[in-house]
Order: C-alpha cells, then sequence, then structure tokens
C-alpha cells in the first residue's frame, strides 16, 4: 500500500472509532454513577448486599466499587479497554443472577436483561478494542 492509501484508511476509520468512543462513554455512565452512589451509601449498600443473601457483603461493597467506578473510569478514558470491558461485563453478569434472578417480577426482569444487554456491549468493546480514540491496544 502507498501512503496515500494508508492515510485514507486511517480517515475512513475516523467515525468509526469516534462511535467506538462515545459507545465507552455511553456504556460507562451508568457504571461510574452507579458506584459514585455506592460511595456515597456504604452502609445501605452493604445492607442490600446482606438481604440477597452473599457473603462477605464489606468486601463484595469495595470490589463493586472498585468494579463500576474505577472500571467505568478506565472505560472512557480507553486504557485497557479490552481488560476492564471484559472485567466489568463478568460484572454485570454476575450482578444480574445475584440481585435480578426473580424473573417473575417485571421490574426485576427488565433489570436481569439490561444487565445481559449491558455485558453484551461490553463483550463487543472487548473484542474490537477502544479505537483510535483510547490507550489500549487496538
Amino acid at each position: 500500500m502507498t501512503s496515500i492509501t494508508l492515510d485514507a484508511a486511517r480517515a475512513s476509520s475516523f467515525p468509526s472509532d469516534l462511535m467506538a468512543a462515545a459507545g465507552r462513554v455511553l456504556l460507562a455512565a451508568i457504571f461510574v454513577l452507579s458506584g459514585a452512589s455506592k460511595l456515597a451509601d456504604p452502609a445501605g449498600t452493604i445492607a442490600y448486599i446482606e438481604s440477597a443473601g452473599l457473603p462477605l457483603a464489606t468486601f463484595a461493597y469495595a470490589a463493586a466499587v472498585a468494579v463500576e467506578l474505577v472500571g467505568g473510569l478506565l472505560l472512557i478514558a480507553g486504557y485497557q479497554t479490552r481488560i476492564v470491558a471484559s472485567a466489568i461485563a463478568v460484572f454485570s453478569l454476575a450482578a444480574a443472577f445475584s440481585f435480578h434472578a426473580n424473573l417473575a417480577d417485571q421490574n426485576q426482569f427488565i433489570h436481569f436483561f439490561k444487565n445481559v444487554a449491558m455485558a453484551g456491549g461490553l463483550l463487543q468493546v472487548a473484542a474490537f478494542g477502544s479505537g483510535r480514540f483510547g490507550f489500549s491496544p487496538r
């Protein structure tokens, strides 16, 4: 390929790279906000984790805050995107099965499949990387 062909190929991927960055921000927003709300109310969050019957609620709280807040910010930045998106996808599925598995309740049904859909989007990010606007290898 000549340099003109390479420049044209790079330019044609600009819209895709822009959409990849926008997609990361939109996916991460719910995690950053959720992590911040957990940070603002540790006692309430730990009580909620305990009410779901999960062991080590304090550890689970710390892990949830780390995954949601730190992971969400890293996803926005595009840093280690594939690893971060994979971790948040696993977290989303774990949350779906741990907190929203009562599919007879319509609200829980919606939350369950929202988490599944987010995991799907995150797996797309894990598969295809951050695009040009990130700090990870594509």
